[in-house]
């Protein structure tokens, strides 16, 4: 692997872990219910759950649309969107290894598609953000990878080549956005994996 400069990460299923069907076990929903309102929530045909990424809807305004599209299950939604702070599970052994990319002088950034209040609830606490010396979330843009223009805004915000930047990224269509746009780009499809890529990364001169 030819050693990149700037390392970019997003945060969901990279960064962090979500436990998302857990919590609505939790609330009291059997696992195949749990299952189904959560689907039902983030592969909304109509893109809901992509404009509360964005930003340009109020989180209250996507639960009371949610809750139309589907009053039966208008109580479970409100409560799930209202308490996203039980959604997210650390990964502190990824953590420990960003720090050390970090010490050894890379350059981290986010990209990442969140709505800002989940954002500040999944990353108030996290040890990654103090790692990190810039960042580019959905909701800031109102516009969501992989749009060229948000690699394009990253790039612009803090001065760098795209040619040495390497995008690490969970979703098939992001890692490919960021390879059209000319960054070296990885998918990541486990923690355990992210792990390995990052330390190939500490060890390259």
């Amino acid at each position: 692997m030819k050693k990149p400069k700037n390392i970019i990460f997003d945060v969901g299923d990279v960064l962090l872990d979500y436990r998302w069907q857990q919590m609505l076990m939790d609330y009291g929903l059997d696992e195949s219910e749990a299952y189904r309102v959560g689907r039902e929530l983030f592969d909304d045909p109509d893109g809901l759950w992509h404009e509360y990424d964005l930003g340009v809807k109020s989180q209250e305004e996507i639960i009371q649309e949610f809750e139309q599209k589907h009053p039966k299950d208008a109580e479970v939604i409100r409560w799930f969107i209202s308490h996203g702070e039980y959604m997210h599970v650390a990964r502190p052994a990824i953590w420990k290894l960003v720090h050390q990319l970090k010490e050894a002088g890379y350059h981290l950034y986010i990209l990442s598609n969140y709505p800002e209040i989940l954002f500040k609830k999944h990353t108030q606490y996290a040890d990654f953000m103090d790692d990190m010396e810039g960042m580019v979330v959905s909701y800031m843009l109102h516009v969501g990878k992989p749009e060229r223009i948000v690699y394009q805004t990253l790039c612009d915000r803090y001065g760098l080549n795209k040619e040495e930047c390497l995008f690490f990224d969970d979703r098939a269509e992001n890692v490919q956005g960021a390879i059209d746009f000319g960054m070296r780009a990885k998918r990541v499809l486990s923690a355990k994996g992210l792990a390995v890529d990052l330390e190939e990364l500490l060890r390259l001169e």
